[in-house]
């Protein structure tokens, strides 16, 4: 399944190529992106990430739109440099004029949200409930503080969770 993704970087990058007359230096890819973003472009490392589940689900957009989205950035960057804008009007100029596509910043893909537990930290103020991550409870239980904003007292865990 990966292959036609592969496939449809390249070309994006044979259209940006005809389109601009130059060549382009073609990305590393892979397929390690979860989460709720469908693709990235890390323009420094010449790298574009994509989220296989969503692939899987919605094949046919996002071979058509995130991949050639993601392909743009890398695009407007090897050609307008470090000063321009994620979604500015040379992205938008990419995905308008090389791929007749609208410059969509975000998708619509269904995504399943992860439950996560809150540790619910108080501090003396009336009705403080401060929902903790996971991450942050652990970083409480190595010794980091953190203060109520209000009264500035050392927020407690008060030994109770929350699933969200």
């Amino acid at each position: 399944m990966p292959e036609l993704l592969r496939q449809r970087v390249e070309t994006c990058y044979q259209q940006a190529e005809t389109f601009f007359k130059r060549p382009f230096p073609r990305p590393q890819v892979s397929f390690k992106l979860r989460g709720q973003k469908a693709g990235v472009a890390h323009l420094h490392e010449n790298l574009l990430r994509f989220n296989l589940q969503l692939y899987r689900e919605n094949a046919e957009d996002f071979l058509r739109q995130t991949v050639a989205h993601e392909v743009a950035h890398l695009v407007a960057h090897q050609l307008f440099g470090e000063r321009i804008q994620a979604h500015g009007e040379e992205w938008q100029l990419i995905m308008r004029g090389v791929y007749e596509l609208p410059p969509n910043r975000c998708h619509n893909y269904e995504v399943q949200r992860r439950v996560a537990t809150r540790y619910i930290y108080r501090c003396p103020c009336p009705e403080s409930d401060f929902p903790f991550t996971a991450q942050r409870h652990k970083l409480v239980r190595q010794g980091r503080r953190y203060l109520c904003r209000r009264c500035r007292e050392i927020l407690v865990y008060s030994g109770e969770t929350r699933v969200e």
